[in-house]
């Protein structure tokens, strides 16, 4: 119902349906606050000029807060974890791009077994055929029709762009709210799974996430971003961040093995955004992921992951804690003395330091031969199989992934970013945020501020999210109400789609 709606906003309905009509004036609040203007560099410290060192003293009362009563448990389950990376490693090694899953658009209903064993396992998924590939070709030139009729598009680096900062190209519409990409997400996400039957969470409704892409071209070597992971940095420790939901209460009480990084209900309350940083990801992504427009192999600028989904997460989350007895040199060189990863080298911390190693606030969390030996990253670190246009290639949240440092290939490795986020309500409640900007051309509300496309040419509008799906893409926009009343659906689906309506301004 949308009686008692105020005014200026039940007129932007379309008569007799709970639709938003394609005036840029909608907006359910004031228009929310930006953050500072910036581009992907500023999401990570080692493309700021930032060096990795020790934090505020209160970060070493919080390790000891988090471990306190466990210490002997975290020692005990440190020792099998280094054991476990010891035996995992070399297969990964030896398999490379081929440990990746893959599985193609038309199985998606029928599954292997042993591609969802290893999906569960890896956290990473090459989803082929997507969208017909002459398809994602035509949305690569249109890419570029629309960069080129607007000059003024913000881009990494600024003397030879690779990353741009565009959320709301023709191109990224089409992809974001196309049937083909909606039922690969809903594939994905259904891999989770809740304790709570009754939290409000559905990983069968999508939500849209408006995030960047890159046309990288041979021979870039600045957009060298090593191995990372998305979601915040220091909040994974801290209380009113990951803490929030206890997400790795298992790994701090020593129970590494116990930790599940597919239980949903547990990151509801997630805050993964405490210092307002640019890039910083405030919304529940099961899984980033991109759609690719290039055809690209191994080392032709294209993402490599480290497929040790539970494993390398305890690790980075426990690697604060310890420290090695005997020092050695750089573990990326051939003089490494390997005896320094030595599970009798290592120790508890006797009194808690405040690194987090990787972690300053307000980035993303990065990861480093010299800060995380045991991951042993030169080689855990493997390339996605070949891809080609309209391939879907997703990681899990917790994925440490990183790209080429020097794209080495003879033709542009294109990606538009578009990961798969469930319905919640914190998600609505982004999405109505971002529904604001969509309609204003502002960038979307994660990423740097500033004018954005607001005064691009060619920019799409709400009708043409319709045009494209104008069922499940617009509602993933946030463009169209749930049908909280249809069949098949659990309680919790039901309420959070009523939540969604109501914070969307579809119900009054």
């Amino acid at each position: 119902m949308v009686s008692r709606l105020p005014s200026e906003i039940r007129a932007l309905f379309s008569t007799g349906r709970r639709t938003l009509a394609t005036s840029s004036k909608y907006s359910v609040a004031a228009a929310p606050l930006q953050k500072k203007e910036g581009d992907i560099s500023d999401a990570f410290a080692s493309l700021s000029g930032l060096t990795f060192k020790p934090l505020e003293p209160r970060f070493g009362d919080l390790k000891r807060r988090l471990v306190g009563g466990n210490e002997e448990a975290l020692h005990h389950s440190w020792n099998r974890l280094l054991e476990s990376l010891r035996e995992e490693i070399p297969l990964i090694a030896e398999l490379g791009p081929k440990i990746i899953p893959q599985i193609d658009f038309s199985d998606l209903h029928n599954a292997s077994p042993e591609f969802r064993a290893e999906h569960k396992k890896r956290g990473v998924a090459v989803i082929r055929n997507v969208v017909p590939r002459q398809e994602a070709l035509d949305m690569k030139q249109e890419l570029r029709d629309y960069i080129a009729a607007n000059p003024q598009t913000k881009a990494f680096p600024q003397d030879n762009p690779q990353v741009y900062e565009l959320y709301w190209s023709p191109s990224q519409i089409k992809a974001r709210s196309h049937p083909n990409l909606i039922q690969a997400q809903r594939f994905l996400m259904e891999f989770w799974h809740s304790k709570d039957p009754d939290a409000l969470v559905s990983s069968s409704h999508p939500l849209i996430y408006a995030d960047r892409l890159r046309m990288r071209l041979p021979g870039d070597a600045k957009f060298a971003l090593g191995p990372h992971v998305d979601g915040g940095s220091c909040e994974r420790w801290e209380e009113d961040g990951y803490g929030r939901g206890g997400v790795y209460d298992a790994i701090w009480k020593g129970k590494w093995e116990d930790f599940d990084p597919w239980e949903s209900s547990c990151r509801l309350p997630v805050v993964s955004d405490l210092y307002h940083g640019v890039g910083a990801c405030s919304m529940f992504r099961m899984f980033q992921g991109w759609l690719s427009l290039s055809e690209t192999g191994p080392y032709e600028g294209t993402l490599l992951v480290n497929p040790l989904l539970s494993r390398a997460t305890a690790y980075f989350l426990l690697r604060p804690f310890f420290t090695p007895k005997r020092q050695a040199s750089d573990p990326s060189t051939e003089s490494f003395d390997r005896s320094f990863l030595a599970p009798n080298n290592w120790e508890l911390e006797s009194e808690p330091s405040s690194w987090l190693h990787g972690a300053t606030p307000g980035h993303g969390q990065e990861l480093q031969a010299t800060l995380h030996p045991h991951l042993d990253l030169p080689s855990s670190m493997v390339h996605i199989p070949n891809v080609k246009p309209g391939d879907y290639v997703s990681w899990h949240c917790d994925t440490i992934h990183a790209v080429d440092k020097v794209h080495a290939g003879k033709s542009d490795s294109s990606v538009m970013y578009i990961p798969s986020c469930p319905l919640t309500v914190q998600n609505a409640s982004f999405v109505a945020r971002q529904r604001h900007a969509f309609l204003q051309g502002l960038p979307s509300p994660d990423f740097g501020g500033g004018i954005g496309e607001s005064q691009h040419v060619g920019r799409p509008s709400a009708k043409d999210v319709e045009l494209v799906d104008p069922e499940d893409g617009s509602r993933a926009f946030g463009l169209k109400a749930w049908e909280s009343e249809a069949a098949g659906l659990t309680a919790g689906q039901r309420e959070v789609m009523d939540r969604a309506n109501k914070i969307w301004g579809f119900y009054a």
